[in-house]
Protein backbone atom coordinates (compact mmCIF):
# COMPACT_ATOMS: atom_id res chain seq x y z
CA UNK A 1 0.00 0.00 0.00
CA UNK A 2 1.18 3.53 -0.60
CA UNK A 3 0.99 7.15 0.45
CA UNK A 4 -1.45 8.86 -1.88
CA UNK A 5 -2.18 12.52 -2.49
CA UNK A 6 -5.71 13.35 -3.68
CA UNK A 7 -6.14 16.92 -4.91
CA UNK A 8 -9.73 18.11 -4.91
CA UNK A 9 -10.45 15.52 -2.24
CA UNK A 10 -13.05 17.69 -0.52
CA UNK A 11 -15.00 17.84 -3.76
CA UNK A 12 -17.54 15.41 -5.12
CA UNK A 13 -15.58 12.85 -7.13
CA UNK A 14 -12.34 13.44 -5.22
CA UNK A 15 -13.86 12.63 -1.83
CA UNK A 16 -15.31 9.36 -3.14
CA UNK A 17 -11.99 8.40 -4.73
CA UNK A 18 -10.24 9.18 -1.43
CA UNK A 19 -12.73 6.94 0.38
CA UNK A 20 -12.12 4.13 -2.09
CA UNK A 21 -8.34 4.45 -1.74
CA UNK A 22 -8.61 4.28 2.06
CA UNK A 23 -10.75 1.13 1.76
CA UNK A 24 -7.95 -0.39 -0.34
CA UNK A 25 -5.51 0.28 2.50
CA UNK A 26 -3.72 3.39 1.22
CA UNK A 27 -2.58 6.31 3.41
CA UNK A 28 -4.42 9.30 1.92
CA UNK A 29 -3.73 13.04 2.11
CA UNK A 30 -6.41 15.39 0.78
CA UNK A 31 -5.34 18.76 -0.67
CA UNK A 32 -8.17 21.19 -1.43
CA UNK A 33 -8.84 24.93 -1.29
CA UNK A 34 -12.53 24.32 -0.44
CA UNK A 35 -13.65 26.60 -3.27
CA UNK A 36 -15.98 23.91 -4.62
CA UNK A 37 -15.81 21.26 -1.93
CA UNK A 38 -16.86 20.99 1.69
CA UNK A 39 -15.18 20.02 4.94
CA UNK A 40 -17.79 17.36 5.62
CA UNK A 41 -16.83 15.59 2.38
CA UNK A 42 -13.29 14.87 3.59
CA UNK A 43 -12.87 11.26 4.77
CA UNK A 44 -12.20 11.07 8.48
CA UNK A 45 -9.25 8.74 7.93
CA UNK A 46 -7.52 11.17 5.56
CA UNK A 47 -5.02 13.89 6.45
CA UNK A 48 -6.28 17.27 5.22
CA UNK A 49 -4.14 20.13 3.96
CA UNK A 50 -5.90 23.28 2.76
CA UNK A 51 -4.40 24.98 -0.26
CA UNK A 52 -4.62 25.52 -4.00
CA UNK A 53 -2.82 23.68 -6.79
CA UNK A 54 -2.21 27.09 -8.37
CA UNK A 55 -0.01 28.08 -5.41
CA UNK A 56 3.36 26.64 -6.41
CA UNK A 57 4.91 27.30 -3.00
CA UNK A 58 2.06 25.51 -1.22
CA UNK A 59 2.43 22.57 -3.60
CA UNK A 60 6.17 22.48 -2.92
CA UNK A 61 5.63 22.39 0.84
CA UNK A 62 2.98 19.71 0.45
CA UNK A 63 5.31 17.39 -1.44
CA UNK A 64 8.25 18.10 0.88
CA UNK A 65 6.12 17.07 3.87
CA UNK A 66 4.24 14.20 2.27
CA UNK A 67 6.73 12.19 0.19
CA UNK A 68 3.89 10.62 -1.78
CA UNK A 69 4.00 7.39 -3.75
CA UNK A 70 1.05 8.30 -5.97
CA UNK A 71 -0.83 11.45 -6.95
CA UNK A 72 -4.52 11.58 -7.90
CA UNK A 73 -5.29 14.92 -9.49
CA UNK A 74 -9.00 15.77 -9.30
CA UNK A 75 -8.82 19.50 -8.51
CA UNK A 76 -10.49 21.36 -11.38
CA UNK A 77 -13.40 23.63 -12.19
CA UNK A 78 -15.32 21.40 -14.57
CA UNK A 79 -17.84 23.71 -16.24
CA UNK A 80 -17.50 23.21 -19.98
CA UNK A 81 -20.10 25.78 -21.00
CA UNK A 82 -18.95 28.45 -18.58
CA UNK A 83 -15.29 27.96 -19.50
CA UNK A 84 -15.78 30.10 -22.62
CA UNK A 85 -16.43 33.07 -20.32
CA UNK A 86 -13.74 32.40 -17.66
CA UNK A 87 -10.84 31.57 -19.93
CA UNK A 88 -7.98 32.86 -17.78
CA UNK A 89 -9.46 31.28 -14.66
CA UNK A 90 -9.96 28.02 -16.56
CA UNK A 91 -6.40 27.77 -17.86
CA UNK A 92 -4.84 28.90 -14.58
CA UNK A 93 -6.73 26.31 -12.54
CA UNK A 94 -6.85 23.46 -15.01
CA UNK A 95 -3.47 23.78 -16.78
CA UNK A 96 -1.05 25.78 -14.61
CA UNK A 97 -2.27 24.08 -11.44
CA UNK A 98 -1.83 20.69 -13.09
CA UNK A 99 1.69 21.52 -14.24
CA UNK A 100 2.61 22.54 -10.68
CA UNK A 101 1.64 19.03 -9.58
CA UNK A 102 3.39 17.31 -12.47
CA UNK A 103 6.62 19.19 -11.74
CA UNK A 104 6.47 18.29 -8.06
CA UNK A 105 5.68 14.67 -8.90
CA UNK A 106 8.70 14.41 -11.19
CA UNK A 107 11.03 16.09 -8.71
CA UNK A 108 9.90 13.87 -5.84
CA UNK A 109 9.94 10.73 -8.01
CA UNK A 110 6.40 9.55 -7.32
CA UNK A 111 5.56 6.09 -8.61
CA UNK A 112 2.58 7.24 -10.65
CA UNK A 113 0.16 10.06 -11.48
CA UNK A 114 -3.58 9.54 -12.02
CA UNK A 115 -5.31 12.36 -13.87
CA UNK A 116 -9.04 12.98 -14.17
CA UNK A 117 -9.61 14.35 -17.64
CA UNK A 118 -13.02 14.57 -19.35
CA UNK A 119 -14.92 13.44 -22.42
CA UNK A 120 -14.93 17.16 -23.27
CA UNK A 121 -11.63 16.42 -25.06
CA UNK A 122 -13.63 14.71 -27.84
CA UNK A 123 -15.77 17.71 -28.74
CA UNK A 124 -18.93 16.96 -30.73
CA UNK A 125 -17.69 13.60 -31.99
CA UNK A 126 -20.22 11.58 -33.95
CA UNK A 127 -21.13 8.14 -32.64
CA UNK A 128 -19.56 6.58 -29.57
CA UNK A 129 -16.43 8.33 -28.37
CA UNK A 130 -13.46 5.96 -28.19
CA UNK A 131 -10.11 6.61 -26.55
CA UNK A 132 -8.20 6.26 -29.82
CA UNK A 133 -10.39 8.85 -31.58
CA UNK A 134 -8.59 12.08 -32.46
CA UNK A 135 -9.48 14.64 -29.78
CA UNK A 136 -11.16 17.81 -30.96
CA UNK A 137 -12.22 19.85 -27.90
CA UNK A 138 -14.60 22.73 -28.57
CA UNK A 139 -14.46 24.60 -25.27
CA UNK A 140 -11.60 25.92 -23.12
CA UNK A 141 -12.24 23.31 -20.45
CA UNK A 142 -11.75 20.45 -22.91
CA UNK A 143 -8.71 22.20 -24.39
CA UNK A 144 -7.19 22.48 -20.90
CA UNK A 145 -7.80 18.83 -20.13
CA UNK A 146 -6.26 17.72 -23.41
CA UNK A 147 -3.21 19.94 -22.81
CA UNK A 148 -2.58 18.21 -19.48
CA UNK A 149 -3.00 14.78 -21.08
CA UNK A 150 -0.37 15.74 -23.66
CA UNK A 151 1.93 17.13 -20.97
CA UNK A 152 1.73 13.83 -19.10
CA UNK A 153 2.76 11.96 -22.24
CA UNK A 154 5.71 14.29 -22.69
CA UNK A 155 6.63 13.86 -19.02
CA UNK A 156 6.60 10.09 -19.39
CA UNK A 157 8.92 10.27 -22.41
CA UNK A 158 11.30 12.76 -20.84
CA UNK A 159 11.23 11.83 -17.15
CA UNK A 160 9.61 8.39 -16.93
CA UNK A 161 6.54 9.64 -15.04
CA UNK A 162 3.94 6.88 -15.21
CA UNK A 163 0.34 7.97 -15.60
CA UNK A 164 -3.23 6.77 -15.91
CA UNK A 165 -5.86 9.06 -17.45
CA UNK A 166 -9.59 8.73 -16.82
CA UNK A 167 -12.24 10.54 -18.86
CA UNK A 168 -15.44 10.43 -16.77
CA UNK A 169 -18.74 11.87 -17.89
CA UNK A 170 -21.86 13.28 -16.23
CA UNK A 171 -21.13 11.82 -12.80
CA UNK A 172 -23.76 12.35 -10.10
CA UNK A 173 -24.45 11.21 -6.55
CA UNK A 174 -24.24 12.19 -2.88
CA UNK A 175 -21.79 15.00 -1.93
CA UNK A 176 -22.20 16.76 -5.28
CA UNK A 177 -22.23 20.54 -5.08
CA UNK A 178 -25.86 21.01 -6.06
CA UNK A 179 -25.50 24.76 -5.52
CA UNK A 180 -23.32 25.25 -8.62
CA UNK A 181 -25.65 26.69 -11.23
CA UNK A 182 -23.25 26.15 -14.15
CA UNK A 183 -22.52 22.42 -14.02
CA UNK A 184 -23.85 19.02 -12.92
CA UNK A 185 -27.34 18.96 -14.35
CA UNK A 186 -28.68 16.37 -11.88
CA UNK A 187 -27.62 18.56 -8.95
CA UNK A 188 -29.05 21.66 -10.61
CA UNK A 189 -32.41 19.94 -11.10
CA UNK A 190 -32.56 18.73 -7.49
CA UNK A 191 -31.59 22.11 -6.09
CA UNK A 192 -34.28 23.79 -8.19
CA UNK A 193 -36.90 21.33 -6.94
CA UNK A 194 -35.84 21.88 -3.33
CA UNK A 195 -36.43 25.61 -3.89
CA UNK A 196 -39.87 25.00 -5.39
CA UNK A 197 -38.68 26.21 -8.80
CA UNK A 198 -39.10 24.56 -12.22
CA UNK A 199 -36.21 22.62 -13.72
CA UNK A 200 -34.51 24.57 -16.52
CA UNK A 201 -33.18 23.01 -19.71
CA UNK A 202 -31.21 24.80 -22.40
CA UNK A 203 -32.81 24.01 -25.76
CA UNK A 204 -35.51 21.44 -26.49
CA UNK A 205 -34.16 18.78 -24.12
CA UNK A 206 -33.48 16.18 -26.81
CA UNK A 207 -29.75 16.29 -26.03
CA UNK A 208 -28.55 12.87 -24.90
CA UNK A 209 -26.10 11.98 -22.15
CA UNK A 210 -25.15 8.90 -20.12
CA UNK A 211 -25.45 9.73 -16.42
CA UNK A 212 -22.90 7.93 -14.27
CA UNK A 213 -23.47 7.11 -10.59
CA UNK A 214 -20.43 7.90 -8.44
CA UNK A 215 -20.10 4.37 -7.02
CA UNK A 216 -19.59 3.10 -10.57
CA UNK A 217 -16.72 5.55 -11.15
CA UNK A 218 -14.67 6.16 -7.99
CA UNK A 219 -13.77 2.53 -7.10
CA UNK A 220 -12.33 1.71 -10.51
CA UNK A 221 -10.26 4.90 -10.43
CA UNK A 222 -8.91 3.92 -7.02
CA UNK A 223 -8.04 0.47 -8.33
CA UNK A 224 -5.88 1.84 -11.14
CA UNK A 225 -2.61 2.22 -9.20
CA UNK A 226 -2.75 -1.46 -8.24
CA UNK A 227 -3.21 -2.61 -11.85
CA UNK A 228 -0.07 -3.04 -13.94
CA UNK A 229 -2.21 -3.09 -17.09
CA UNK A 230 -3.63 0.36 -16.38
CA UNK A 231 -0.38 2.35 -16.50
CA UNK A 232 -0.05 4.43 -19.65
CA UNK A 233 -3.73 3.95 -20.40
CA UNK A 234 -6.53 6.39 -21.17
CA UNK A 235 -9.97 5.20 -20.10
CA UNK A 236 -13.50 6.49 -20.58
CA UNK A 237 -15.40 5.75 -17.39
CA UNK A 238 -19.12 6.02 -16.77
CA UNK A 239 -22.52 4.69 -17.73
CA UNK A 240 -23.52 3.09 -21.03
CA UNK A 241 -27.26 3.87 -21.07
CA UNK A 242 -28.24 7.15 -22.70
CA UNK A 243 -31.12 9.47 -21.83
CA UNK A 244 -32.44 12.76 -23.15
CA UNK A 245 -32.41 15.70 -20.76
CA UNK A 246 -36.21 15.60 -20.88
CA UNK A 247 -36.08 11.97 -19.72
CA UNK A 248 -33.62 12.94 -16.99
CA UNK A 249 -35.85 15.75 -15.72
CA UNK A 250 -38.78 13.34 -15.43
CA UNK A 251 -36.60 10.81 -13.60
CA UNK A 252 -35.25 13.42 -11.16
CA UNK A 253 -38.77 14.64 -10.39
CA UNK A 254 -39.82 11.05 -9.76
CA UNK A 255 -36.89 10.51 -7.38
CA UNK A 256 -37.72 13.75 -5.55
CA UNK A 257 -41.40 12.84 -5.27
CA UNK A 258 -42.80 15.76 -7.29
CA UNK A 259 -44.52 16.30 -10.60
CA UNK A 260 -42.06 17.42 -13.27
CA UNK A 261 -42.16 21.13 -14.10
CA UNK A 262 -39.76 22.16 -16.85
CA UNK A 263 -38.88 25.50 -18.41
CA UNK A 264 -36.97 25.42 -21.69
CA UNK A 265 -34.41 28.19 -22.14
CA UNK A 266 -32.77 29.30 -25.40
CA UNK A 267 -30.26 26.69 -26.59
CA UNK A 268 -26.60 27.24 -25.78
CA UNK A 269 -23.55 25.98 -27.63
CA UNK A 270 -22.91 22.39 -26.55
CA UNK A 271 -22.57 18.90 -27.99
CA UNK A 272 -26.05 17.58 -28.75
CA UNK A 273 -25.09 13.96 -28.10
CA UNK A 274 -22.27 12.76 -25.84
CA UNK A 275 -21.81 9.01 -25.78
CA UNK A 276 -18.62 7.13 -25.00
CA UNK A 277 -17.40 3.57 -25.33
CA UNK A 278 -16.14 1.71 -22.26
CA UNK A 279 -14.72 -1.33 -24.03
CA UNK A 280 -11.16 -0.49 -23.02
CA UNK A 281 -12.11 -0.01 -19.36
CA UNK A 282 -13.90 -3.36 -19.28
CA UNK A 283 -11.00 -5.14 -20.98
CA UNK A 284 -8.54 -3.79 -18.40
CA UNK A 285 -10.56 -3.81 -15.17
CA UNK A 286 -13.22 -6.41 -15.93
CA UNK A 287 -17.01 -6.12 -16.23
CA UNK A 288 -18.92 -4.36 -13.46
CA UNK A 289 -22.53 -3.86 -12.51
CA UNK A 290 -23.73 -0.37 -13.39
CA UNK A 291 -26.27 1.41 -11.22
CA UNK A 292 -29.58 2.01 -13.04
CA UNK A 293 -30.50 5.68 -13.32
CA UNK A 294 -33.61 5.48 -11.12
CA UNK A 295 -31.66 3.65 -8.41
CA UNK A 296 -28.83 6.18 -8.40
CA UNK A 297 -31.17 9.16 -8.45
CA UNK A 298 -33.13 7.75 -5.51
CA UNK A 299 -29.92 7.56 -3.43
CA UNK A 300 -28.87 11.07 -4.41
CA UNK A 301 -32.35 12.47 -3.77
CA UNK A 302 -32.32 11.07 -0.23
CA UNK A 303 -28.99 12.77 0.38
CA UNK A 304 -30.10 16.06 -1.23
CA UNK A 305 -33.26 16.24 0.86
CA UNK A 306 -31.29 15.63 4.05
CA UNK A 307 -28.79 18.40 3.20
CA UNK A 308 -31.30 20.89 1.83
CA UNK A 309 -30.95 23.79 -0.58
CA UNK A 310 -27.48 25.00 -1.51
CA UNK A 311 -26.87 28.62 -2.50
CA UNK A 312 -26.65 29.11 -6.25
CA UNK A 313 -25.10 32.45 -7.05
CA UNK A 314 -23.42 33.81 -10.16
CA UNK A 315 -19.76 33.16 -10.90
CA UNK A 316 -17.79 35.86 -9.13
CA UNK A 317 -15.53 37.17 -11.88
CA UNK A 318 -16.73 36.63 -15.44
CA UNK A 319 -14.02 37.63 -17.92
CA UNK A 320 -16.15 37.68 -21.10
CA UNK A 321 -19.84 38.49 -21.25
CA UNK A 322 -20.38 38.46 -25.03
CA UNK A 323 -22.84 35.67 -25.93
CA UNK A 324 -23.25 34.74 -22.26
CA UNK A 325 -26.58 32.83 -21.90
CA UNK A 326 -29.21 35.15 -20.46
CA UNK A 327 -30.03 32.68 -17.69
CA UNK A 328 -26.47 33.00 -16.42
CA UNK A 329 -26.71 36.80 -16.20
CA UNK A 330 -29.33 36.70 -13.46
CA UNK A 331 -28.18 37.03 -9.86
Amino acid sequence: MGRVLVTGGAGFIGSHVADALILRGHDVTVFDDLSGGFNDNIPGAARFVQGSVTDVDAVGRLFADGRFDYVYHLAAYAAEGLSHFIRRFNYTNNVVGSVNLVNASINSEVRGFVFTSSIAVYGSAAGRMREDDSPNPEDPYGIAKLAVEQDLRASREMFGLRFVIFRPHNVYGPRQNIGDRYRNVVGIFMNQILQGRPMTIFGDGTQTRAFSYIDDVAPVMAEAIDSDAAWGGVFNVGADEWFTLNDLAAAVARAMGVEPEIVHLPARQEAHHARSSHDRLTATFGPRRMTPLDEGLKKMAEWARSHGVRSSGSFGDLEVTKNLPAAWRAT
